[in-house]
């Protein structure tokens, strides 16, 4: 792995998601160029919330969800410590963050990515040296 890209969870939604056509297929290739190279890093939390949304709100079968999180869990996966937890409340509170996106920014920064796909975070702002680029700007 070469440069290690971390990807947030609605990166992995919008490639799931029949209904966003043009961001279904932005995603899909996202994460295709990602895995290729094997640059793509994911943590417990975006495999988590993938599981919950997918089969929620986009109607996926419980089994072929599970089965994504299994392929997905091959990549670099950041299991979230408690250590993890409290850096991410310290920075939520220092960058006016939710704490949900602040250990995506905590959990990028163990795996020592440069940058962090999300459409949620601030297209463009740096936290220690880390950019967040949402890939569908």
């Amino acid at each position: 792995m070469t440069a290690p890209t971390f990807v947030d969870t609605n990166v992995l939604i919008y490639a799931a998601d029949l209904d966003a056509t043009s961001k279904r297929e932005r995603a899909r290739t996202v994460l295709r160029d990602l895995l290729a190279r094997d640059e793509a890093v994911f943590s417990t939390q975006v495999l988590q919330e993938f599981y919950v949304v997918s089969t929620r709100k986009l109607g996926v079968e419980p089994a072929a969800a599970r089965r994504q999180v299994e392929l997905l869990s091959r990549a670099p996966l950041v299991e979230i410590r408690g250590l993890d937890v409290l850096a991410a409340i310290d920075l939520s509170r220092l960058h006016k963050v939710s704490l949900w996106d602040a250990l995506i920014v905590r959990c990028a920064q163990v795996a020592g990515c440069k940058r962090v796909l999300s459409e949620d975070l601030q297209d463009g702002r740096e936290f220690d040296g880390m950019r967040i680029v949402n890939p569908f700007a």
